[in-house]
This record gives structure tokens, sequence and C-alpha cells, in this order.
């Protein structure tokens, strides 16, 4: 078996505040091998952001990684000096940031910003850089490429703008793509050709993509394997079929519960309740139990641990231990 082109092992990640530290993201593991797709699902405030930043060292001050390892082609770059880290960003790891209304300079052409992010990651001149972009808006999809060059952000539509973006992040061709939430403030008809464009040209390219959204919907079909977080830690993960049709976190289901289904029109969603876990006072036990159904004393007290459900398809949940208890102690009783 191939070593993994991404490994991240531990991973602690926290902001130091005036009312003591927010622990965004506490202790999560995964790898990512090459031409393949990871999702990263949660709610807003879960860590999936900050788990992008931290991979790339661009954390907002006075955020730190405070303990783990990002292997990247088996360098933990988070030991590496800063001039070596700009050197891995754009031309080996790439990402689309959230919302592309407000990632592209409005005083700058869309011409401008890309020629800037190629020559910064390549030894191309000038001319070169400006063919290297006409060619990326051509790759992406953007009609009258030429036009598009001397055109100012706010002279284009948002899922043109998203493009924009796309071109940006693959100008240098990186090794791994990450789209945090690539379809965010886009219709349905945009949102579904960006994914579709995303698939193409990790077919083409033979990229890595790691896709981070809060929509289980979006991810339904481009991945190869499913996180999701929650609290900053991993509460469930597997194979989009383990996920979607076997779940066995309750916030998972509460996820899939909120997704509107297209062969009901009159039936209500069902949304999760309560509110997110404060990250500045952690529960000892399982984040997500004050909002549990199914919550038990245990998970108020203790944190569950990762559990095999299949060698596909993992979860950090009391109840699955509870079930397979139940099934091993009739089975013993048969």
């Amino acid at each position: 078996m191939s070593q993994p082109l991404l490994q991240v092992k531990n991973l602690h990640t926290m902001f130091p505040t005036e009312s003591g530290e927010v622990r965004a993201v506490n202790g999560i593991n995964f790898s990512l091998e090459r031409g393949k797709v990871l999702g990263i699902v949660g709610e807003s405030g879960s860590g999936k952001s900050v788990t992008a930043y931290s991979i790339l060292r661009i954390l907002d001050n006075p955020g730190r990684i405070t303990q783990g390892e990002i292997l990247f082609e088996e360098t933990d770059i988070t030991k590496l000096p800063r001039n070596q880290m700009r050197q891995i960003r754009g031309s080996k790891i790439s990402i689309i940031f959230q919302d592309p209304m407000t990632s592209l300079n409005p005083v700058y052409t869309v011409g401008n910003q890309l020629m800037e992010a190629i020559r910064l990651h390549t030894s191309r001149n000038r001319q070169q850089a400006q063919e290297r972009a006409l060619e990326m808006l051509e790759l992406v999809g953007v009609n009258e490429p030429k036009k598009r060059l001397k055109q100012y952000p706010y002279q284009l539509s948002g899922g043109m703008r998203q493009r924009v973006m796309i071109a940006m992040a693959l100008a240098c061709e990186p090794d791994i793509l990450i789209a945090d939430e690539p379809t965010t403030a886009l219709d349905v008809t945009i949102q579904a050709q960006i994914l579709e464009l995303m698939q193409e040209l990790k077919n083409k390219l033979g990229m890595a993509i790691i896709m981070i959204t809060h929509d289980l919907g979006v991810i339904a079909e481009m991945c190869d394997e499913i996180i999701v977080m929650y609290a900053g830690r991993v509460c469930e993960r597997g194979t989009a079929d383990e996920i979607f049709y076997n779940p066995r976190h309750e916030y998972t289901k509460g996820l899939l519960r909120s997704i509107p289904k297209m062969t009901t029109t009159k039936e209500r969603l069902t949304p999760i309740g309560g509110s997110p876990v404060d990250l500045l006072n952690m529960p000892k036990g399982c984040a997500f139990a004050a909002r549990c159904d199914r919550a038990m004393k245990i998970c108020l007290t203790e944190q569950p641990e990762e559990i095999e459900i299949n060698p596909d398809h993992r979860a950090a949940c009391w109840v699955n231990v509870k079930e397979g208890a139940l099934a091993q102690g009739g089975q013993n009783n048969g």
C-alpha cells in the first residue's frame, strides 16, 4: 500500500483569549491518498476551517498548533520555517476560501490577481504568467477569458468569481486542493456545475481534494471518505455509503434528518435541538451529549473513543458500545 500524501496526527489547535483557551481542534487524525476526495462535514464552529488553516499554517493570530503532526509527503510541515512553508502553499497545497465575494481583491483585475499567484509560486515571467492565467480561465469554463482578465471582481457573477478562485488555486497544479465551503451563496444550478468541475479537474490533474462543508448533500457523490466533526473532534468517519445509509453517531443522524428529501414535499425537517458546545468550557464527556436524545450517564463523564463498526466505518459514540454489548450478550445467551 502506498504512503498517504497527507497525514494529520493528533492535531490540536487553540486560540488564547482573555476568557480562556478556545480549543478549536482537539486531537483529530486522518490521512489522504493521491487522487482521493475527503469530505469534512459539520455545523459552524465544529473546527472544519480551522483544520484547513492549520494544514496551511495560515491561522489568524493568536491561533496556534499546540500538539500533533501534519505530514505532507512524510515531512512534518508544522516544523518547517516560514520560507519553506510559503513554497508549499499554492504550489503543493492550495485552498479555495469560503466566500468568493470577499476573497478576491476588488481594486485589482482578475488577470492581475491570477498572474500574481502564478508568478509568486513559479518561475514564469509576466508573459508566461498571462498565458497561464488565460489557460486556467479556459480550463474552469469561464467564457470570454481574454475579456475577463481585464475585468474587476464586481463585474463578474458569483459563480464566475468562484470559478476564478478555483483557477487561482489550481494555477500551479497543486497536489492537494482544499475547498472550504466552495458552493456557499451559490444557487443549486451553479453548485452542481462547480462540483462537477472540481470532479473533472481532479480526474484530469490527478490531485487529491479535501472538501469542507456543513452540507452532507453537497458531497454525497464526490467523496471517497467522509469525516463528521463536532466541537473540534471526529465523531464519525467512513465511506459515503456507510455515512449515509448506516450512520452510527447521533450527531450524524441529526445532520441527515435535516437534509430535505426529494421524495417528500410535506415532511417537516427535524432540526438538531440545543446549541453548539461552548469551546471555552468543554464538557468532560461526549461534547454532543447535551443535545443528544439517547445520552446516557457515561456520555456526560467520559469521552468516547472511535470504535470500528466495520473496516470502512468508525464512530465515537457510547451508544455503539452499549448496543455491541447487548448484541454480544444475546449471542452468549443463545
